[in-house]
């Protein structure tokens, strides 16, 4: 099972703050426990040693009933009812790449601006204890811009590490680790570079399309878990061609055994399943309500109905227009990329046009690559 491993950082001492001279604590940090690596192992493992002359013993608190909490609390961090402040420290520390808070009126506050400017998604992966006084959680988000006219989607995916202050069982600092970057420092330029480069304009139809998860965004691409999905498809050329798309295209408007008009949907997939991308075929989604039993049969034998039973897939989006030497130049540098972080992907690959391309300027098309892969843990 294939995993990614989060290179630390150094860890602020917020939560020292909180504590008097005369108390002593010995903390010990870490991520979750990774497989240990084939290479330099200390590149997976941090540590922050705090110890005083120990004097009188922090307060005790049930870690796994903070887990729990975090499980529930954090999934209305940004809906109408927030999070519960009585669970935080008056100055709680707060650092992400590109901003920065020392007191729980700002950590509020900048889950405020989030919510006004963003309106994000926030999805939960999973909440761990990862040390004596410290919770680590895992996470995607998903926001658009509402201040631009094209509303980009911006997606960052990532670990938050909690540290506990001993003294009274609160979250006293709050530190967010980004995947796509390796720089988290505050204050990251990569993590400003980072956002600004997801502000760029890409054309997408407000059409119907698979139901996708963000998993992991990298640098690079994206780990995305697919629903299934019903495609109408056909056999085509080559990943960049349309030979074949007219027939797919017949189905739904009606040349099918019950002349049903089905709606269009977004995007257009050539697939290959072969090492060299030459056994290709074309398909065209069909809506998510959608059953194959319901589905009139094509009138053509040269086109099926096939269910796509979804998965993990990596994915590469890119601008332009999508021919078969940019097409293939772009599987080559994913396929690379996904090796080199451990993933295990499978033959073939996918290309998605989003775009009309007679009625889209070339430098806002969406396009992608996406590459099944055969198995991905985000432990």
């Amino acid at each position: 099972m294939a995993t990614f491993h989060h290179i630390p950082r150094p860890f602020p001492t917020a939560c020292l703050g909180f504590r008097p001279p005369s108390t002593a604590v010995s903390l010990h940090r870490h991520l979750p426990p990774p497989p240990k690596p084939k290479t330099n192992n200390n590149r997976f493992k941090w540590a922050v040693q705090l110890g005083l002359v120990e004097q009188s013993p922090p307060k005790t608190f049930d870690i796994q009933q903070l887990v729990g909490f975090l499980y529930e609390d954090l999934t209305h961090l940004f809906d109408d009812r927030g999070i519960d402040e009585t669970a935080y420290d008056e100055r709680v520390f707060f650092r992400d790449p590109i901003t920065k808070h020392d007191t729980l009126s700002g950590y509020l506050f900048n889950i405020s601006l989030l919510k006004t400017l963003f309106r994000p998604q926030f999805q939960l992966h999973w909440v761990k204890p990862t040390g004596p006084y410290e919770i680590t959680t895992r996470w995607t988000m998903v926001m658009k811009f509402v201040l631009l006219p094209w509303k980009p989607e911006l997606v960052f995916t990532g670990t938050s590490v909690m540290g506990i202050n001993p003294e009274n069982g609160k979250f006293c600092s709050h530190v967010d680790f980004w995947d796509s970057i390796e720089k988290n420092e505050y204050f990251s330029f990569e993590g400003l570079l980072d956002v600004f480069k997801q502000l760029r304009i890409y054309k997408t139809p407000e059409l119907e399309s698979p139901k996708y998860q963000v998993l992991r965004r990298t640098a690079n691409y994206e780990v995305r878990q697919y629903d299934p999905f019903i495609v109408v498809e056909t056999n085509g050329d080559k990943l960049s061609g349309s030979t074949g798309f007219n027939d797919v295209a017949g189905y739904i408007f009606g040349k099918n055994s019950t002349m049903e008009k089905i709606p269009m949907t977004t995007p257009v997939f050539t697939q290959a399943n072969d090492t060299d991308l030459s056994k290709v075929s074309i398909q065209i989604v069909l809506p998510l309500d959608k059953e194959t039993e319901s589905l009139p049969n094509p009138n053509q034998e040269t086109v099926r109905l096939r269910k796509v039973e979804g998965g993990i897939a990596a994915v590469m989006k890119f601008s332009g227009k999508p021919t078969e030497d940019i097409v293939r130049e772009k599987e080559k540098i994913l396929r690379s990329n996904i090796i080199k972080d451990g993933l295990k992907p499978q033959l073939g690959c996918l290309l998605a046009r989003y775009n009309d391309p007679g009625r889209t300027w070339t430098f806002i098309m969406r396009n992608e690559v996406l590459i099944w892969l055969d198995d991905f843990s985000l432990d």
